[in-house]
């Protein structure tokens, strides 16, 4: 049932994002509705429409909140050291936050946008945020002038490791080995940079 707004729009925004977050975290995105939210925050389920566009809306910012708090995680890991070092640590902090909030990643891919809109900017440049801490740190193994080549390997060594985090995620790395995912994580990034640094010294 609705009731008269005693919270500013801010706070009534962060409620609702709240209480998404939590219905997420313990339901997963099915278990996402309008109506369900408005009940846990005493609200009408239109109060959400004056705040968020649409239930999509409210689920990008979820999204944020969980890019951000990856970009935290991952920031946090850095330190100085070789290149290999810090893109393992980088690994290392990914695949443990996955595990840590396995509903809340898998919304990442899970939410698909309808096919008439996509993504606004500000979600777009978290994801670029994040991509650059891997590009940043594998930087010092291409020569001036080979921002794209770099860009691609950052993206293809990523997208490796995101599958192996994928997989275990979601208990099915044991269909494929008995090997724990971060001594997998651990192998390809090992192998992967050894590769671009072999070939580093051929250009």
């Amino acid at each position: 049932m609705g009731r008269r707004s005693t919270h500013t729009p801010e706070q009534l925004r962060q409620l609702i994002l709240d209480a998404a977050q939590s219905i997420i975290e313990t339901n997963g995105l099915a278990g996402l509705s309008a109506r369900e939210i408005a009940r846990r925050i005493s609200y009408s389920p239109g109060t959400i429409y004056n705040m968020f566009q649409n239930l999509d809306d409210v689920v990008l910012h979820i999204e944020a909140r969980v890019l951000d708090a990856l970009d935290e995680r991952l920031t946090a890991s850095l330190a100085d050291g070789p290149p290999q070092e810090k893109v393992s640590r980088l690994a290392d902090a990914y695949l443990s936050f996955t595990q840590e909030r396995p509903k809340l990643w898998n919304l990442l891919f899970e939410h698909y946008m309808p096919a008439d809109s996509q993504a606004p900017a500000w979600y777009q440049q978290k994801l670029e945020l994040l991509m650059s801490r891997v590009e940043t740190a594998m930087a010092p193994l291409f020569p001036p002038g080979a921002e794209l080549e770099r860009n691609r390997a950052a993206r293809v060594l990523w997208a490796g490791v995101h599958g192996i985090t994928s997989l275990a995620t979601a208990n099915k790395l044991s269909n494929v080995t008995n090997e724990a995912a971060s001594l997998l994580v651990r192998d390809l990034i090992q192998n992967y940079l050894a590769g671009v640094t072999a070939n580093a010294k051929k250009a």
